[in-house]
């Protein structure tokens, strides 16, 4: 499946960046240590590959999930076969003490990247969800960093998000309180982050999600009102590692916007892929007449189609990667952008949301109008858009 096609493009965004510096990339990694965390997710296994095929000195993997962790293996091993440097994988969660052991048994790292995070804007739905996504997205990345810090490691990555700017949900919201962390943190280690678009097919998404249906032969379903960018993963895994290595401190690399990164809808790429798999979409009007129907269209070469206007909680109208009081550098690399930050700390803002957090988790008991509350508090003009609706509660 050509995954460049489907979001509408012909060639990769990053290849005239990667190409002029592929000697100076290939070098910093054959001789550096790298640790990467959540190396097992869609973003995570790219990252790793771009690391893998460079031929490192010591390569570690750590992510929560064993099984995505075999077949990142599996992968490597079926691909590229091995390196001379050491590669070894973990299945540990971040924020657990056998994590912690286990940082104190080596931690001697060049570069340690984190792609851990809860990504989904479906995990705002209840306060539960909502909090571990605070755990990970922010309090794990504050732990990492420290660890990072204290065994001497030269460069601390971490993945940020496009929902970042601006933010209209929580998903987005965290990942922005995430960077002013990640700003504090910067004055004792060089840190540097990347925003980016959809990562096309990545585990969990819609388009992943309709291999799933293909697979399980039920209908396909897609809003038709809402345009995305997307990368393929291996644009991911080079946007994130020309971030760690080229990135100055407190720089946030993104995708430049260009002809050949443009809007595309969900119900657009549907449509292109079932085309490649061989179908022709058939709209339909209701969720029964497409359950219905795949019963019987797929032998006749068609497929059920439900597309559907948005209505759910935390949806954004359209997509950016920074914003308008933000500084950019447009002009050292050919599509690859970088926000610019100047040190500036709120320490305010941090130590009030390390302490509302910490009660409501000694109390063992919060509800998702305080955490929305303390967002609005800690991030100006946030937008988040509650519409008592949620994708978990639609098909």
């Amino acid at each position: 499946m050509n995954l460049l096609q489907l979001i509408g493009r012909k060639k990769e965004l990053f290849k005239n960046d990667i190409d002029r510096l592929e000697e100076e990339i290939s070098s910093l990694v054959s001789k550096s240590s790298f640790l990467v965390l959540g190396g097992a997710g869609s973003i995570g296994q790219a990252v790793t590959e771009e690391i893998f095929k460079r031929n490192p000195n010591k390569l570690h993997v750590v992510d929560i999930s064993e099984n995505n962790m075999v077949e990142l293996v599996r992968s490597l091993r079926s691909s590229m076969g091995y390196i001379s440097g050491e590669f070894k994988t973990y299945a540990l969660d971040i924020g657990s003490l056998e994590y912690d052991a286990f940082i104190k048994s080596d931690g001697n790292y060049d570069y340690v990247l984190n792609l851990s995070a809860l990504k989904h804007v479906r995990s705002e739905k209840d306060p539960f969800t909502l909090m571990r996504m605070i755990d990970v997205n922010v309090f794990n990345t504050q732990k990492t960093i420290q660890q990072s810090l204290e065994c001497g490691a030269k460069k601390y990555f971490c993945v940020s998000t496009d929902k970042a700017a601006n933010p209209v949900n929580m998903m987005g919201g965290s990942k922005r309180i995430m960077e002013l962390y990640l700003m504090k943190e910067s004055q004792n280690i060089n840190i540097s982050t990347a925003r980016f678009a959809n990562v096309a097919f990545s585990d969990g998404s819609l388009l992943h999600g309709f291999n799933m249906r293909i697979e399980k032969r039920q209908p396909i379903v897609a809003p038709n009102d809402i345009r995305r960018y997307f990368v393929v993963p291996k644009e991911a895994g080079e946007l994130c590692l020309m971030s760690c290595l080229f990135g100055e401190n407190r720089d946030i690399f993104f995708p430049k916007l260009s002809e050949a990164l443009d809007l595309i809808s969900f119900a657009d790429i549907a449509v292109k892929y079932l085309k490649e798999k061989g179908y022709d979409p058939h709209l339909c009007e209701t969720e029964d007449e497409a359950r219905e129907l795949v019963n019987t269209l797929p032998q006749q070469g068609k497929w059920p189609c439900l597309f559907t206007k948005s209505d759910t909680t935390g949806e954004k109208d359209f997509e950016e990667f920074f914003t308008e009081n933000e500084t950019l550098d447009l002009k050292r690399f050919e599509n690859l952008g970088i926000i610019k930050n100047e040190l500036s700390i709120d320490q305010h803002k941090i130590d009030l949301f390390d302490k509302k957090i910490g009660q409501m988790r000694s109390e063992g008991y919060w509800e998702k109008g305080q955490i929305v509350d303390l967002f609005n508090k800690m991030i100006p003009n946030f937008n988040h858009k509650e519409t008592g609706k949620y994708l978990d509660s639609k098909m």
